[in-house]
């Protein structure tokens, strides 16, 4: 029977969509499924800035009457004006092992770009940075993280029957927690605060309110991240929505702010408990009892954590800062008994990320690849 193709037009349609990937890897040993709550306000444009400048199609492809794949067609104007292409982007890209279905999902990303002028196509990537991005290619035997999109093995060979080559590659690393920090690193640490006029800077909520530190946090982002692979600058409104969506959930303990004599925002680090397992045992939904999973990894804390950014200001780069961040968040990480750390993806190229954890026991354990080709 043929490959049948559909626009998602309407909410139950949403619903299946975003559930979907949960429901093809239900059961999976290294899955970690989606949070639905979170990944419908996604696809709203009442609730995501990006629409602003994203235009975007999502796509449900069935085989016999059945559902067998997803995926959504982005065309980010503000990326493609940044980078001058004419790139349109697929994500959330899932489907059974069956070519006549991947060829079929994209192709409609195709003409979907076509029609608005595209020449290339690229993915898995989403609206912007913050949204999953990058295919698996290494690292099928190892746990998903929050951030981290999983896929079978299948996938890459589907898009390169379909002429898809690498466009980049990000890396990823399992870090032990040390019992404690070398005292070298303290020591640099201290030297480099004296000798840059930078203190550590301890944030309450009440400091995150009165003085938008959350608006300083994503402003000193996209200063730090606009060079790298297809990043579009974050716009006031999605900054807004980051800032009441995620900041009020972090906590503080596992926050690092460095501020220089002027008390202006020059790096930043930013870590969470990992909460695979609570995602893993509620399905990625909040009821009935996925609120309890979440709440319980959030609280009492497992044993390891995501380190979800870093981010130092162009001018402070290559001066050692990151090692002030470290000296300021593995101490408050050891006491809340975290040993392990995921780094979630770091692109390929840029070894000065890398290269922070050539004082740790670290092994870089999965890959993920953008791909691309012309239309």
């Amino acid at each position: 029977m043929s490959i049948v193709i559909r626009k998602v037009e309407c909410k139950s349609d949403l619903l299946t969509f975003v559930t979907y990937a949960n429901n093809l890897y239900k059961g999976h040993p290294f899955y970690v499924p989606a949070l639905v709550p979170d990944e419908l306000p996604v696809f709203d444009p009442k609730t995501n800035a990006a629409y602003e400048f994203c235009e975007c199609g999502c796509y449900l492809a069935y085989k016999d009457g059945k559902v067998a794949g997803r995926v959504a067609a982005i065309i980010n104007h503000k990326a493609n004006s940044t980078w001058n292409k004419k790139e349109v982007r697929f994500g959330w890209i899932d489907f059974i092992d069956d070519p006549e279905v991947s060829e079929a999902l994209l192709h409609t990303v195709m003409d979907f770009g076509r029609q608005r002028g595209m020449t290339e196509i690229a993915g898995p990537l989403g609206f912007t940075d913050f949204d999953p991005e990058g295919m698996l290619v290494e690292g099928f035997d190892r746990m998903g993280t929050l951030v981290g999109i999983y896929n079978h093995p299948y996938y890459k060979d589907h898009l390169e029957r379909l002429g898809f080559g690498k466009l980049a590659d990000w890396v990823e690393y399992r870090i032990e927690v040390p019992d404690r920090l070398p005292e070298r690193l303290v020591k640099i640490a201290d030297l480099l605060l004296e000798r840059h006029n930078l203190r550590i800077r301890k944030v309450t909520r009440k400091i995150i309110r009165k003085e938008r530190y959350g608006h300083k946090l994503f402003d000193l982002i996209n200063e730090t991240y606009c060079v790298l692979f297809g990043y579009s600058k974050l716009s006031p409104k999605q900054i807004d929505r980051y800032v009441k969506t995620y900041l009020q959930f972090i906590d503080l303990r596992m926050v690092s702010f460095i501020e220089n004599e002027k008390g202006e925002l020059v790096a930043a680090g930013v870590t969470m408990p990992s909460i695979v397992n609570a995602l893993r045992k509620s399905g990625g939904r909040m009821l009935p009892f996925g609120w309890f999973y979440l709440l319980k990894d959030l609280i009492f804390k497992t044993d390891t954590f995501e380190m979800l950014l870093i981010a130092v200001k162009p001018e402070y780069q290559n001066k050692g800062v990151t090692s002030l961040l470290f000296a300021d968040l593995f101490p408050n990480l050891i006491k809340l008994g975290f040993r392990w750390a995921e780094s979630n993806p770091e692109l390929e190229l840029n070894t000065k990320v890398q290269g922070q954890w050539s004082g740790f026991n670290a092994e870089q354990h999965k890959r993920r690849r953008a791909y691309g080709r012309t239309l």
